[in-house]
């Protein structure tokens, strides 16, 4: 197998292409999901949520996030632990969760939730039996019969319900089944998934890993544990090095040679382009953190600041907010880590018109010069 030697730029472009985020748009929300594997669903809505943002950024003003509503009502998607997949991916994950807590041996956080379970068994049967009954429901209507309290020292310490809801997805007992407005609606997950025939835990794992490595476009071979979504691909692709970049790559050889195109687009904080923080800054050599958990005086570039792409380099970050009791897309401030022409600030300035005429707000400038 050839051993590929790509500059940064090479990377860059192949990531870039891989994410959907070149000059050619892609056609469709089914299309962008499937590509980009799933789309993180998450709460925050500073501009717009997460899902909705991502969307926005490959297909442009076309997109409207009432698509996305009617393909999680009809099932066409389906959200898995936070990320939204075609449905048909679900037999991808079926026999893992057959095989639940996994394969020995076992991590001892692994042991440790099969003990937590077990000491639960009952409280676990009541949420079965309530839903059975009467699900779809939220959180707050099931009920908590946990002997044992779970125990965490972050934001879920003692929420039992949610903590047994989570480890029942991945044994395939529950799943989300819609939303009623902020509260996640779970229910039985044989109501939900579709009834396909599970693709065997080895070939599933390698078929998951080629289709992620397509969608990051160039990625690691070996990463750091994530517990929803990994960010390395084991073997899948051709192994490549990156001049200027220490150690080996996988890379996906459909995206190699290829030309490119680019363009301008604001990206999600949460956007996979920039989620794995450590391949940003080796490929992109881009400065970001997300500063909402920061005390105001200690941020940089905002709460919520959403990085730049021209081209094939991530230029600086849009510090803006989603004013909705007011009716505005407040612009505080263009981070540029460059120095933009007048190409890239026509094109940039175009792209924040194009998010305040989709989200339905007026364009409010901290700089009304600009």
């Amino acid at each position: 197998m050839p051993l590929h030697r790509l500059s940064r730029a090479d990377a860059r472009r192949i990531a870039v292409r891989a994410q959907l985020l070149d000059g050619k748009r892609p056609d469709g929300l089914h299309g962008v999901v499937r590509a980009l594997t799933m789309l993180q669903h998450d709460q925050t809505a500073a501009v717009a949520r997460n899902a909705d943002l991502i969307a926005w950024s490959r297909l442009g003003s076309a997109y409207s996030p009432g698509e996305l509503i009617v393909a999680l009502r009809d099932r066409t998607l389906i959200e898995l632990r936070g990320m939204i997949r075609p449905s048909e991916d679900l037999a991808l994950y079926t026999a893992d969760m057959a095989d639940w807590p996994g394969p020995g041996p076992l991590r001892d956080w692994q042991r440790a939730n099969l003990r937590w379970l077990q000491a639960n068994d009952t409280g676990r049967l009541d949420i079965l039996h309530r839903l059975g009954s009467d699900g779809p429901l939220a959180v707050r209507d099931l009920p908590d019969t946990c002997a044992v309290p779970w125990k965490s020292t972050g934001w879920n310490n003692n929420r039992s319900v949610s903590a047994l809801l989570d480890i029942m997805v991945r044994r395939g007992e529950v799943a989300m089944a819609g939303w009623r407005g902020r509260d996640r609606l779970w229910d039985l997950a044989e109501r939900v998934y579709p009834d396909e025939p599970s693709v065997p835990a080895a070939e599933a794992r390698r078929i998951r890993d080629d289709r992620r490595l397509r969608a990051l476009g160039i990625a690691r071979a070996h990463g750091p544990e994530c517990g929803v979504e990994p960010s390395d691909v084991a073997e899948a692709g051709e192994p490549a090095v990156v001049e200027g970049v220490k150690g080996q790559w996988r890379v996906h050889p459909a995206l190699l040679g290829q030309p490119f195109s680019g363009r301008a687009a604001l990206l999600s904080p949460l956007d996979r382009l920039v989620f794995d923080r450590k391949r940003m800054a080796e490929l992109f050599q881009f400065d970001y953190q997300l500063e909402m958990y920061k005390p105001v005086a200690k941020r940089r570039w905002g709460y919520f600041a959403l990085p730049i792409l021209y081209g094939d380099r991530l230029v600086g970050k849009l510090d803006a907010t989603a004013d909705r009791t007011v009716g505005v897309l407040r612009v505080d401030a263009v981070h540029k880590d460059v120095p933009f022409s007048a190409d890239m600030t026509a094109a940039v300035d175009q792209e924040i018109k194009d998010l305040a005429r989709w989200l339905g707000l007026d364009l409010m400038l901290a700089d009304p010069s600009r």
